[in-house]
């Protein structure tokens, strides 16, 4: 590729922390969305139904899409998205979690953190 075709791509990052409110919402909310994915095979389906009762990163990775995050944009198309969850240990008053420090460039963001 040229460096006039690359250019056209675009690396967007995103990285959220989300407490989870409600278990018992998130799990469910999850496990419909499974129930009604009529492309998922059925082992893959009580596999999923498995993974989101026994964790809810797993829950809130099937109910989170990245094309969810762009569809709306004028003028993108998603060439490619990949996601995960875990849960994480967040301390807001931690230095770990200033992300008005993590690159210092506020340009490339458009000055929002």
């Amino acid at each position: 590729m040229t460096t006039s075709e690359t250019s056209r791509f675009v690396r967007l990052r995103v990285d959220l922390v989300l407490e989870i409110a409600d278990s018992d919402a998130l799990t469910g909310a999850a496990l419909e969305r499974i129930a009604q994915d009529e492309f998922m095979p059925d082992e893959e389906r009580a596999h999923a139904e498995a993974a989101v009762r026994e964790d809810e990163a797993e829950a809130l990775a099937y109910l989170v899409d990245p094309f969810d995050l762009v569809s709306e944009v004028p003028g993108v198309d998603l060439a490619q998205a990949s996601w995960s969850s875990e849960p994480v240990e967040y301390d807001p008053d931690s230095v770990e979690w200033d992300l008005d420090e993590e690159d210092g460039d506020e340009e490339a963001d458009g000055g929002r953190s």
